[in-house]
């Protein structure tokens, strides 16, 4: 598959009841969500890392053609300079090879005080990566990355490097709705859209609004986008986020009726093979 579309987690008991059937329990969770998504941001990873018994778990939930796209975690990542990390960074893709086929590209979540002064340590660190085992992607938060010439320059480098670039797209959740009676609680960033592609593949990571009217014009924009990149033969892993996590699957699958919609060439949805969606998300 060229085009992966899931959320940024898959243990949420919210979701009991709209997403996953009534009476589901914890251990379920993970297969119920295999069933209706095709890949699933591995956010856990960024706060512990799993042993092998746990890994060995999730395999036997995750059907072929599905993927898990680990975080790096936040001890590597949020505590200074990233070359010192390198040996346990190697420690962690070692462990979640034993996803084995399910394991998909694996990303960096930079924090906004890692600047393009620490450039050099971020080109060794991105430099000894296996790159051609496993593919990783890069987020930044820094806001000077954004600005000329620090993104022209970290473009150039990711694209000789063939590491993708994560692609945060916070604007929904910063927007106003008439119907929003309290701010919402967003823990993302807001930070600038720069939409490229400087690898075979890019990970989009898109902070939605719980009112999808607000979501509509940005998921537009997004259709083309999608549309444009997987012409081109690039690999799409697309990740639903919202601050009200509810709403989550919903968006998701509206962004996939988008795309169909559209005529772009997209594998079908597994939530769509289910009978009797959940009546609420089926409104989207």
């Amino acid at each position: 598959m060229s085009f992966f579309l899931g959320c940024a987690v898959w243990a949420y008991k919210g979701w009991i009841g709209e997403f996953y059937p009534p009476g589901s329990k914890a251990a379920e969770f993970l297969s119920l969500y295999c069933q209706r998504f095709t890949t699933v941001e591995g956010n856990t990873t960024f706060y512990s890392v799993p042993n092998q018994e746990t890994i060995n778990r999730w395999v036997t939930q995750m059907p072929p053609g599905f993927e898990f796209c680990p975080k790096l975690p936040r001890k590597l990542t949020h505590n200074g300079l990233l070359e010192p990390s390198i040996p346990e960074a190697l420690e962690f893709l070692a462990q979640m090879q034993g996803l084995g086929a399910n394991l998909g590209p694996i990303f960096v979540q930079l924090p906004p005080t890692y600047a393009p002064a620490s450039l050099d340590d971020l080109i060794a660190f991105l430099t000894a990566w296996p790159r051609r085992e496993v593919p990783l992607a890069l987020e930044v938060r820094h806001p000077d990355w954004f600005q000329a010439p620090h993104t022209e320059h970290l473009n150039t480098i990711l694209e000789q490097l063939g590491v993708g670039k994560v692609l945060l797209d916070s604007r929904p959740a910063y927007s106003s709705s008439t119907n929003d009676s309290q701010p919402l609680d967003i823990r993302k960033p807001k930070l600038p859209l720069q939409p490229a592609v400087t690898a075979s593949f890019s990970i989009v990571r898109f902070i939605s609004h719980p009112n999808q009217e607000v979501n509509q014009p940005f998921l537009e924009e997004w259709v083309t986008l999608v549309n444009q990149w997987l012409g081109l033969g690039k690999r799409i892993y697309f990740f639903v986020h919202c601050p009200i996590e509810e709403y989550s699957p919903g968006n998701a699958r509206h962004f996939q009726q988008l795309l169909e919609h559209n005529s772009t060439f997209v594998p079908p949805l597994p939530w769509n093979t289910i009978d009797s969606p959940p009546t609420q998300l089926s409104l989207f």
